[in-house]
This record gives C-alpha cells, sequence and structure tokens, in this order.
C-alpha cells in the first residue's frame, strides 16, 4: 500500500493552468456575500438615516455571523482548491490508492466535476480509457467543456470521454466496466435514496471489476452502511470494506466535519 500511495503522490495536477474550481459551491460563497453585504448597508441606514438603534444593533450583530460565516467559506474554498490547502488533490490520491485496478480496460468516474479525478485516473493508468459523466448543474461551475480543456492540457485527452448524464440512471448497459469510482456525489442529489444510486453504479460494472465510491455518508442520508456492505457481499461482492475517510483523509472526524464531510466513508470493493 505504501508503494502505491507513493506512486499516486507523484502526480501533481494543475501545473500547467488547468482550472479544476473548488467543492465549495460558488452559489452559497456569493450568496453569503451578498448577503453581508446587505446587512452592513441596513446597519448604516439604521444608525445614519434613521434612528432605529435597536434594530441597527440586530442588523449589526447579524453582519458579524454573516462575516465569520463568510471568511469561514473563503477558508473552505482555499482549502478545497487546487494550489490551496490541497484538500481535493490530497482525497482523490485516497480514493485511487484504495481502488484495486490493474489499469486495464475502462473505468467509469459517477458526477467527474471539473474532471480531476478521471484525469488523474487516466494519468496513474497509463492503459485505461476513462468516462467522466455528471450532470453539471449551475452551483459549481463546472462543465464538460472545462473537462476537455483539462484533459487535454493535462495530454490524457485521448483517454479521456465526458458527457452529460444522470446518476440515478445511467446511460450504460449492465457490466460495462472494468472500474468505478466516484467522489462526493451523491449526498448532492437530493431525493434519491442512497443504496439505490450506489446499486446503479454498481450496476454497470462487469463481474470481477473494482469500485471505490467515496462520499459524507451520514446516516440520516445513507441509513445503515454496514448492514449495505453485508448485503453486497451475500450477493457475491468480494473484498468489500469500508474505509474512514475522514480519518485517512482529513486528519480525524472532527477536523472534516469543520470542512464539511464529518461522515466521510468510502466504499471499496471487487463485483
Amino acid at each position: 500500500m505504501k508503494h502505491e500511495k507513493s506512486r499516486h503522490e507523484e502526480i501533481h495536477l494543475g501545473t500547467h493552468g488547468e482550472d479544476y474550481g473548488s467543492w465549495m459551491s460558488n452559489l452559497v460563497f456569493y450568496a453569503v456575500g451578498a448577503m453581508l453585504a446587505l446587512m452592513v448597508g441596513l446597519t448604516a441606514l439604521c444608525f445614519t438615516a434613521f434612528t432605529f438603534r435597536l434594530t441597527g444593533m440586530i442588523f449589526a450583530v447579524a453582519s458579524a455571523l454573516l462575516l465569520i460565516l463568510l471568511l469561514w467559506c473563503a477558508w473552505i474554498r482555499k482549502q478545497y482548491a487546487f494550489g490551496g490547502g490541497g484538500m481535493m488533490e490530497r482525497t482523490h490520491q485516497c480514493l485511487l490508492s484504495h481502488l484495486d485496478f490493474d489499469g486495464k480496460g475502462t473505468l467509469l468516474d459517477v458526477g467527474c466535476g471539473s474532471g480531476a479525478l478521471s484525469i488523474r485516473a487516466a494519468l496513474t493508468w497509463p492503459d485505461a480509457q476513462v468516462v467522466g459523466i455528471d450532470y453539471w448543474g449551475a452551483a459549481y461551475g463546472y462543465g464538460q467543456a472545462m473537462c476537455e480543456k483539462n484533459a487535454a492540457s493535462e495530454g490524457v485527452a485521448t483517454r479521456c470521454r465526458f458527457q452529460h448524464g444522470d446518476a440515478h440512471q445511467l446511460d450504460f448497459p449492465d457490466d460495462t466496466f472494468d472500474a468505478v469510482v466516484s467522489n462526493y456525489v451523491y449526498h448532492n442529489i437530493t431525493g434519491a435514496d442512497k443504496h439505490t444510486l450506489l446499486r446503479e453504479t454498481l450496476r454497470v460494472l462487469k463481474p470481477g471489476g473494482v469500485f471505490a465510491l467515496n462520499d459524507d455518508m451520514k446516516p440520516r442520508m445513507y441509513g445503515d452502511m454496514e448492514a449495505f456492505a453485508q448485503e453486497l457481499r451475500e450477493a457475491g461482492f468480494q473484498e468489500v470494506r469500508l474505509v474512514d475517510t475522514a480519518t485517512e483523509v482529513f486528519g480525524s472526524h472532527r477536523r472534516a466535519a469543520m470542512m464539511m464531510l464529518g461522515a466521510s466513508w468510502m466504499l471499496v470493493g471487487r463485483k
């Protein structure tokens, strides 16, 4: 495992000006900033144009709280950005180091975002073909063109294909891929049973294929994941286990919680 981990650490993305964005949603960041500006403006009005001092104090307290929230959001953005805290890259290294893939065949990345994990997989396994799918909503500013541009800049455009897709119903036949990965995707899909999403992802994996599915697996969303892992074992899946990525990547569940991913676990195994 140490040799495998060091091999992944030798790969560094974003060294040619690629844009991989950040896991902190642009929409959330700018919304907090807009609310802060509004509260500051209302506070100023209360103390200058009007004599609503009590109301002004309430707005001032709200402004202070929003400033703290905005600073925290800015810290999170930096931690998750390439060239910042490096947490995105560290998570991808961890995920791929637990994927027992021989590098032959085709790998699927469910929820590829800006293409960072797909591209890292292509660089890690030069003989593999990689397919990245995503719904690409507006919240994060990711898109297919961004993924393709990043892949071209990193020199893996001929082995990476990106397309629009829906994790509820993957547009692939059963038993298509030799490996499947996903990273912090399913918890963002509202109104969907997480075990159903996991089963749909595993549906397109070939018998003998390997998987590493990392997410913020809060019990209120995921239920009993140990029981789900046992269900997979009873269905014939092999080497199924849950990896504590909150500890392995962030150092502790407390630090992971500070970065909004306190229930980080990864489901790995072989079909």
